[in-house]
């Protein structure tokens, strides 16, 4: 799960930065608060759902019949 963590650490940080971005060019007064808010969710549930899905070893376990 740690590198869980630092994966998710990373997304967001590069979200933030995005962010920062776009306000510094002036894009981001010409969207309405709830919208920006919506999409910073939205990044953070797929920085999850991906940070998730590529931690851990993939592991088949094989059971013994005897």
């Amino acid at each position: 799960m740690k590198w869980a963590g630092m994966y998710f650490l990373g997304f967001a940080l590069l979200i933030g930065g995005i962010l920062a971005a776009l306000w510094k060019l002036g894009i981001l007064q010409n969207i309405e608060t709830s919208w920006i808010v919506i999409g910073v969710v939205i990044l953070a549930g797929v920085g999850i759902m991906v940070s998730i899905a590529s931690s851990g070893s993939k592991q088949n376990i094989e059971i013994d019949h005897e």
